[in-house]
């Protein structure tokens, strides 16, 4: 039994067919954890679909008018770059629903893994690079009108730059936003995050950790966040068909953990969503994630039997 709930819902999956974003990645990975049983059925929570009031605390009323209703213009469709459908909408609904599930679990457990989400690419009034509904913005806004939380930090390990996150949270006080990314990637405007970590070509993993884990401190150690929502991107991976990064599995497990130890080891609660992974084998892609979960488990056990 884990120490915290993962959420999943068997609607994730997109249904958009062959593609280079896979994604039955989602049920793949909650089939591998209780296949190899690091969480068993009673680990796992089903969302809710997000409400139209949670949605609208980020996104515009005309955004969402067009997911609901298949009205799309031929340049949002395109810059969606993912096939629009009935189904695509009920699942970025539901993805949202399980980032603010993750985020109410998390208060209670430390963690909340959400085995979906991270569509970090959102803006409030259009979608873009496979994201439509940014399901980290609105849990972020649904825990904060709940008065469950006043400040919160992300940290995006995205191969991409969270352009959504940084456009739709610019100039808000209550949440810093740090994104590490490729620079010589998508997308190509990049407005600014509170802090951006810009990495060259073929960074491989300790030049990655040295980057990432001093700003990491400083965001936790200056803005004193009461919770971190974690984008996990595997496609930082070497083997990535849209990334130009170098990392190892090893390398990307000791990023989620260290995230994660930083974290916890400050008493803030950590969700997860697992963002984007494009590796030529959906199989490493599917590792790099549930790693991601392992790297939680091992953390809060450590931390649980220190305070017992």
């Amino acid at each position: 039994m884990l120490p915290f709930k993962l959420i999943y819902h068997p609607g994730y999956d997109l249904n958009i067919g062959a593609h280079v974003f896979p994604s039955q990645k989602f049920r793949l990975i909650a089939e591998t954890l209780l296949k190899e049983k690091i969480a068993g059925p009673e680990d796992f929570l089903q969302p809710a679909a997000a409400s139209d009031e949670d949605i609208l605390r980020v996104h515009t009323s005309e955004w969402v008018r067009k997911l609901k209703t298949g009205t799309l213009t031929p340049s949002e469709a395109m810059l969606l770059e993912v096939p629009y459908s009935a189904e695509l909408v009920e699942a970025v609904w539901l993805a949202a629903g399980g980032s603010i599930l993750a985020a109410q679990s998390a208060l209670r457990d430390g963690f909340g893994c959400n085995l979906g989400g991270g569509f970090h690419h959102a803006h409030a009034a259009h979608g873009e690079g496979f994201c439509a509904i940014h399901d980290v913005a609105v849990a972020i806004r649904r825990m904060q009108a709940d008065g469950a939380i006043r400040k919160a930090m992300v940290v995006d390990a995205d191969v991409h730059h969270g352009n959504g996150t940084a456009h739709i949270l610019r100039d808000d006080p209550s949440v810093f936003t740090l994104s590490i990314h490729q620079l010589n990637n998508y997308p190509a405007h990049k407005p600014h995050s509170t802090v951006d970590l810009d990495l060259d070509d073929r960074v491989e993993d300790d030049e990655y950790l040295e980057t990432l884990l001093p700003a990491v401190r400083k965001g936790l150690d200056e803005f004193r966040p009461e919770m971190v929502f974690y984008v996990g991107g595997a496609d930082p991976y070497c083997e990535d068909q849209l990334g130009g990064l170098m990392l190892t599995k090893k390398g990307l497990f000791e990023r989620d953990r260290r995230v994660f130890e930083e974290a916890r080891g400050r008493g803030i609660a950590v969700v997860t969503s697992l963002a984007g992974g494009y590796a030529r084998r959906v199989e490493d892609t599917v590792r790099i994630h549930v790693n991601t979960i392992i790297a939680a488990r091992g953390v809060a056990e450590l931390r649980d039997a220190a305070h017992t």
